[in-house]
């Protein structure tokens, strides 16, 4: 399921806390994004489309909550990032970051750590 940058800040309000009502989405994402509450609900509408949220009646009001967990989406955004730029490998994302000046010593040491958890 592909959710554009505009959807996946809705959707990080939703995985931050659920369930929220529009008013509620609104309230939270549109301010830091110059965005209308018009825009707001036209991308709400656009992620029940595409089943990755749902909709439940509280009222006179809907309440959402995603059906699409951060993780799979993390995953398969990320898997997407490399197998575009990089061939689908994580080493060279690293090096290009590495050569760029992007990694700072505690990137340098967190990397080290994940590395020795894979060595026998």
């Amino acid at each position: 399921m592909k959710i554009s940058t505009a959807e996946s800040v809705v959707m990080g309000a939703l995985w931050a806390r659920e369930p929220l009502s529009a008013e509620d989405i609104a309230a939270q994402v549109a301010p830091g994004q110059g965005w209308s509450d018009a825009t707001v609900k036209t991308l709400i509408n656009r992620l029940l489309n595409k089943g990755a949220i749902g909709a439940e009646r509280d009222g006179r009001r809907y309440l959402y909550r995603p059906f699409l967990a951060r993780d799979a989406w993390l995953e398969a955004e990320s898997q997407g990032l490399l197998d575009r730029l990089f061939d689908g490998r994580l080493a060279p994302l690293v090096s290009h970051f590495s050569e760029k000046g992007a990694l700072t010593a505690e990137d340098i040491a967190e990397l080290k750590k994940l590395i020795e958890g894979f060595e026998p």
